[in-house]
């Protein structure tokens, strides 16, 4: 019994980060809620027609926060930016679910994404190298 117990807590600590990693399918139908003030496109295509109120999100994971030339960042992403902190799966699927509370200051984005910011984050990785 003993082992059982033993053996279901290690598969269960190796499932977390797979959990954790999120889904690019669910995050393509989430991203819908991030259009409105986002775009996703390369140098060469569009790849989803949005807003400009927010940055281009194409190649947003292992980029440095707060460093698309021209945008006006809040000052909590400048300050992030100063830092050299980078973008990763794990902080934009923070960042979305309150941005405020990420950053410590009032945030240019006011839309919170209380469920599913995993998923997005998966998906904005589909376009990051």
């Amino acid at each position: 019994m003993k082992s059982l117990i033993t053996a279901t807590a290690t598969f269960v600590a190796l499932a977390l980060p797979a959990f954790a990693a999120g889904d690019a399918a669910k995050g393509e139908k989430e991203f819908n809620k991030c259009k409105a003030c986002h775009m996703i496109a390369s140098d060469d295509e569009t790849i989803v027609r949005g807003g400009r109120t927010g940055p281009n999100l194409y190649g947003v994971i292992g980029r440095t926060m707060g460093s698309v030339e021209d945008f006006r960042y809040s000052d909590g992403l400048k300050a992030k930016a100063e830092a050299g902190e980078v973008w990763d799966q794990a902080k934009l699927a923070e960042y979305v679910t309150d941005p405020n509370e990420f950053l410590g200051s009032r945030s240019k984005m006011t839309f919170k994404l209380r469920k599913g910011s995993e998923d997005v984050a998966a998906y904005l990785a589909t376009f990051s190298e």
